[in-house]
Parts: C-alpha cells; structure tokens; sequence
C-alpha cells in the first residue's frame, strides 16, 4: 500500500487500518535494520514492537513531509541508538566492554546461521563507534543512498561519507586481522 493510501486511510479515521497496512509493508526491513545495529534476534523483536508502538502514538503529527518509510526508518535507527547508549551505561557501571559483550551475543546467537566471514564482518561491525555502526550498516547492508541517510540521520552527505569511509577502514583492518582465509567481500 502506498504512502497516499495509507494517509488517506488515516484521514478518514481508519487507523487501524492503516497502521496494520504500516506494519505489514515495513515491519521485515525495520527489524533486519534493527538486528543489524543491535546483535541480537531478542532485542530486534523487542525493539521493533517498541517502534510500531512509538509510531503509533505519533503518527497523528507525522506531517507526510518524508515518505514513511524514511519516518519508519528513522524511529527504528533512534530507539536502537537509545536503546545502546543504556546498555552503553550498564557496561560501564559493570565494567564490561560494550563491543566484546555485542561480539559475545554474535556468537552465541542460535538463530545466526552466517558462515565464519559473516560473523567476523558483524563482530568488526560491532567494534565500531555508534555513527560509524550505523553509518556502515545503512550504507553496506541497505545499499541506501547517501541523500536518504542525510535525511533520516540529520547529517551532511559529506560527514556521512567520511564516516562511511572511517568505518570500511576499521571494519577492513579488524577483517584482515581476524580472518586467516582473507577474502575481501567489499
């Protein structure tokens, strides 16, 4: 269903209508957004209820200004963001390094089903800063352009590209390092 169905469905105070057609046409590509950017399958279901609930309560100001994908994408990227900067706080509190708890959670996680390049590429992944993480994901994993990033992130193309780039580096180096059988998937 496109944005202007939707809207219109909204309009005319079918909401519950329209937002089952929200959570139909994104709830795939949010939660893959959202276990990218956090690690796990548990915290993606939690936090993709978190934002259709978020979305719901705030779909009566969305002003159809963006598509709503990008509003979609850019809730998701927000509470997952949120969401590490507590765990962030906890792994301070408790002394625990925040990558090597994320690298842990890869490779416990019984519904990984990646070969050993795949979990070495998430485990690099999650050694990045937040910006770089989250740059890298959207740019690697969802091809998504740079002028959409720009939008959903608030950013300038250009920090975004040095971002990106600062990112493949680090995620290149740590690959490198890790990976006896280097094949580069760049």
């Amino acid at each position: 269903m496109t944005d202007t169905e939707i809207r219109r469905l909204w309009e005319e105070g079918r909401s519950e209508e329209a937002f089952r057609a929200i959570v139909s046409g994104y709830s795939e590509r949010l939660w893959w957004n959202i276990r990218r950017i956090c690690g796990s399958t548990e915290e993606a279901d939690d936090l993709l209820q978190d934002v259709f609930v978020k979305a719901w309560n705030s779909l009566g100001s969305f002003r159809w200004e963006s598509s709503l994908f990008t509003w979609m994408w850019r809730i998701s990227t927000n509470i997952c963001l949120n969401h590490l900067r507590k765990k962030r706080l906890l792994a301070i509190v408790s002394f625990e390094d925040t990558a090597k708890v994320l690298g842990r959670r890869i490779d416990e996680d019984p519904d990984f089903d990646g070969d050993e390049l795949q979990r070495e590429l998430y485990k690099a992944i999650a050694k990045l800063p937040e910006k770089q993480k989250l740059v890298f994901s959207l740019r690697y994993f969802d091809e998504m352009k740079y002028e959409d990033m720009s939008e959903i992130l608030g950013t300038s193309v250009g920090a975004l590209k040095a971002s990106y780039h600062h990112a493949y580096i680090k995620v290149k180096t740590e690959l490198e390092k890790n990976i006896s059988c280097w094949v580069n998937p760049f």
